[in-house]
């Protein structure tokens, strides 16, 4: 991570990826064993980005099409309506409540227009959430391509496994400059 007081710079905003319980409450078989650490660090995140802060929401597509069909097939306790209590941002509804805007996609990466715009079109964005393996890191690579700086914040995010987190870290760094690993300790040493 870079040291310079600017490093982080007053635009960026922070994006939280799919905290929700599908990914959070057993027995959902998308449930995150880290899931209260990324949380924990999520929360100490938030109270820097007040007001830069976005939440993203994963929902199953009404009908499942091409390649999703299939996967549907694989997991069809997820294929539920947008607002069944799995999809619920239940952890951090008071940021909701507080006006935070939430970007809700059917698809698992969420970077594209919603999110741009949601972020106004911040420079740098501060990514948290999960599965780092699955949301994460298919949000990082798309917002990176389309000329976004991206933070990806460990022990902010959680995946589907301790090691599946692990790989999904490695992978995202050999993106850098364009993604880069830090924690949530630097990212508000920067700010």
């Amino acid at each position: 991570m870079s040291t310079g007081a600017d490093a982080v710079g007053p635009d960026a905003a922070l994006v939280v990826i799919d905290m929700q319980d599908v990914f959070a409450v057993p027995p959902s078989p998308w449930a995150s064993p880290d899931y209260p650490r990324a949380l924990a660090g999520t929360r100490r995140l938030l109270p820097a980005f007040a007001g830069r802060t976005v939440l993203t929401r994963y929902v199953a597509p009404a009908v499942p099409d091409g390649a999703w069909r299939a996967y549907f097939d694989q997991w069809p306790f997820a294929l539920v309506p947008a607002d069944d209590p799995l999809y619920e941002i239940t952890d951090l509804a008071d940021v909701v409540a507080a006006g935070a805007p939430v970007v809700t996609r059917t698809t698992f990466g969420k970077w594209g227009p919603e999110l741009a715009a949601a972020t106004r079109d911040a420079g740098t964005l501060v990514l948290a959430g999960v599965a780092t393996d699955c949301c994460v890191i298919s949000t990082a690579l798309a917002a990176a391509d389309a000329g976004r700086r991206v933070l990806v914040v460990e022990d902010a995010c959680a995946g589907s496994t301790p090691e599946n987190h692990e790989r999904a870290l490695d992978i995202m760094r050999l993106y850098a400059p364009l993604i880069e690993v830090t924690t949530a300790a630097d990212v508000l040493g920067a700010l």
